[in-house]
């Protein structure tokens, strides 16, 4: 269910706008959209793990915020990232 030490690893390479980058809003987005992906599919299977699914609609917040802060910042960073991620808007 959770991520793991060598994928976050591949994604913070993958999505660092510099070297050693590991706060910036496209990272981190990344990071949540990974850790995202894989609670969905643990939810298709365990579908009363409500606990679970509170834990997975805050990082979809926490994702929905950093996308708005990054589109107020720097809108072509924003779309490129949503289209990388393919997201919708």
């Amino acid at each position: 269910m959770s991520i793991t030490a060598e994928r976050k690893q591949a994604l913070i390479v993958d999505y660092a706008t510099k070297t050693g980058d590991t706060g910036s809003p496209e990272v981190q987005v990344a990071i949540l959209s990974e850790r995202i992906k894989n609670l969905t599919e643990h939810l298709k299977d365990h579908k009363k793990d409500f606990h679970s699914r509170r834990g997975l609609l805050i990082m979809v917040g926490q994702r929905r915020r950093l996308l708005d802060y990054l589109k107020g910042k720097n809108s072509a960073r924003y779309e490129a990232l949503i289209q990388r991620l393919g997201l919708r808007k």
